[in-house]
């Protein structure tokens, strides 16, 4: 682990990260997350009968959206030009798990828009489940895996 942030200056503020030198490379991040549910969501879910509609299509669409948008929520993060985003749904006895994969050539890395997307793809589904689901806890969040080549 580094003793030092990379996003502050010597001062102490917060800064963005000059990347201008640095070559660009191959990168691609995977991250996954779950939202737990009640069984009777997950029938809701499976039979697609939440009124809202397909919950995987909404949420999917929401997770690609929100990790081309992560420069504009997170205030320290690059705009990069993404040159494939997935998210994908898995359903466990007790709720969904959500996962992406991002991918760009560029100076920086795509942890962030990983964990955006499924973010993002969670409180999709949190949103169209919650006038049948008052329970649903998002957890588990996490990076899985981050590569450049």
């Amino acid at each position: 682990m580094t003793d030092t942030f990379s996003h502050l200056n010597k001062k102490g503020e917060a800064n963005m990260v000059d990347v201008g030198a640095k070559p660009d490379q191959e990168r691609e991040a995977k991250a996954s997350g779950k939202i737990f549910l009640q069984p009777a969501t997950l029938e809701l879910i499976q039979s697609n009968s939440i009124k809202k509609g397909d919950i995987f299509s909404v949420a999917r669409i929401a997770g690609i959206q929100a990790a081309k948008n992560t420069f504009n929520l997170i205030p320290l993060c690059h705009q990069l030009q993404l040159t494939k985003i997935s998210v994908g749904f898995s359903t466990e006895s007790d709720g969904i798990r959500t996962f992406s994969v991002v991918k760009c050539t560029g100076k920086t890395g795509v942890e962030m828009e990983a964990l955006t997307a499924v973010n993002v793809a969670l409180l999709t589904i949190y949103d169209m489940c919650k006038a049948v689901d008052k329970t649903m806890v998002m957890s588990e969040i996490k990076l899985e895996e981050k590569t450049k080549k």
